[in-house]
């Protein structure tokens, strides 16, 4: 048997034995409902009969698959095997167009309003702060960190995949200026598919994306970036400063971290994209009137020979209705409220100050003085005047 004829037979045999593989992963993946209705599954089944090095010796299970086809749910579910990908990782090295032809089914997200704008595996702490912290693979850190948050963490969350992930993450992080570090850690997924997320995200903070979409130098099976074009990749690596600490996964050195990188915060980026929307600071502005609560207005005395506070309520009249009194501001205002004894939200709040001051004055022992609540105080019409009648010296109204 001459060189060629023998380089020919281990092709073919090599090449029956991927579309064997390639067809064993693709019946794992009919035989699982949840992939039905997967855009992994619906991309490569379209992108492997476009082969045909590939179609033809599997025309008849590529027919019988597309039978299984259910309307689209999900993209990607990160899966820890996705059986589609693995098939399509081999099917890459028959054919390797395949591999630029297809990736992990990533939709254009539809966007929400406020902020995040983007679902996840995340804990929002702080819009103003200046830290994110992505776990990767290790989401029992979120829990962690999250219960007893530290100062300077903006949010944190998981991340299990390189592409619709990192899309998803790079949105909800560039819609608040306010981040400029991203802190990596973790451990990352290093799964039968090759999902490299944490690398992957590294390597585009250091290297961006290729003309098309590939993370430069990432080593993850599905790198690419398909909904965000490079002036987004670009501005992203502007606003967020990498640090890498992938495989750091004790709760208190990262806490530390946290604190050491917030110190050193330039600020909210002011530059960004127009199809980039975040939640604008407001100036809040002080209450120019006050209104009388129809239900009437409350006196709180800070009893320290009891320890509690008691809490008066009167008409508009100035006439006394009801005295409570509990060592807990909680019960008081649960109880008012459930009595129906405050119509207004302004007048809520404005107890809610009152009893907290009234209970630091038990705690310390310093004086109470019962504050006016804010704003001028407006005529009220009543069937015999236009006056306002409270007749309180230390009430809430009139002092």
């Amino acid at each position: 048997m001459s060189k060629n004829v023998f380089a020919r037979v281990i092709v073919m045999i090599k090449t029956a034995k991927h579309i064997t593989r390639i067809e064993t992963e693709l019946r794992k993946t009919m035989a699982a409902k949840k992939c039905w209705r997967c855009g992994c599954f619906h991309d490569i089944v379209n992108t492997l009969q476009k082969s045909d090095s590939i179609n033809t010796p599997l025309k008849a299970l590529f027919e019988d698959a597309r039978k299984l086809f259910e309307v689209k749910r999900y993209d990607c579910l990160g899966c820890e095997v996705c059986w589609p990908a693995v098939a399509q990782n081999m099917a890459a090295e028959l054919d390797p167009a395949i591999a630029e032809g297809s990736h992990c089914a990533t939709a254009e997200p539809e966007l929400q309003q406020g902020w995040p704008p983007l679902p996840g595996d995340y804990q929002v702490i702080r819009f103003r702060a200046p830290v994110a912290l992505c776990t990767l693979n290790s989401d029992k850190l979120i829990a962690e960190l999250a219960t007893d948050p530290v100062k300077g963490l903006s949010v944190i969350g998981s991340l299990h995949t390189e592409n619709l992930g990192i899309e998803h993450l790079i949105r909800n992080l560039m819609s608040n200026p306010n981040i400029r570090f991203l802190i990596l850690c973790g451990e990352d997924t290093q799964r039968a598919i090759g999902h490299l997320p944490g690398q992957s995200l590294a390597s585009l903070l250091r290297h961006g994306v290729n003309e098309k979409g590939r993370i430069i130098e990432a080593k993850g099976k599905r790198p690419f970036i398909k909904n965000l074009d490079a002036s987004h990749i670009e501005a992203f690596r502007q606003q967020v400063q990498l640090l890498d600490y992938i495989g750091e996964t004790d709760s208190t050195t990262l806490r530390a971290l946290i604190e050491e990188t917030a110190v050193n915060d330039p600020g909210p980026i002011t530059a960004t994209l127009p199809d980039i929307k975040s939640v604008p600071l407001e100036t809040a502005i002080a209450p120019q009137r006050l209104r009388l609560d129809p239900a009437g207005y409350f006196v709180v005395y800070p009893d320290q020979s009891h320890n509690q506070i008691t809490l008066e309520h009167y008409s508009n009249k100035g006439i006394l209705e009801r005295v409570f009194a509990a060592a807990d501001p909680a019960a008081l205002y649960t109880t008012v409220i459930d009595q129906g004894l405050i119509s207004r939200l302004d007048h809520a709040a404005y107890l809610g100050r009152e009893l907290a001051r009234a209970e630091q004055s038990l705690s310390s022992g310093d004086p109470y003085v019962q504050d006016r609540a804010a704003g001028n105080l407006q005529k009220v019409k009543t069937e015999k005047q236009t006056t306002c009648d409270c007749t309180s010296i230390q009430g809430e109204l009139c002092n």
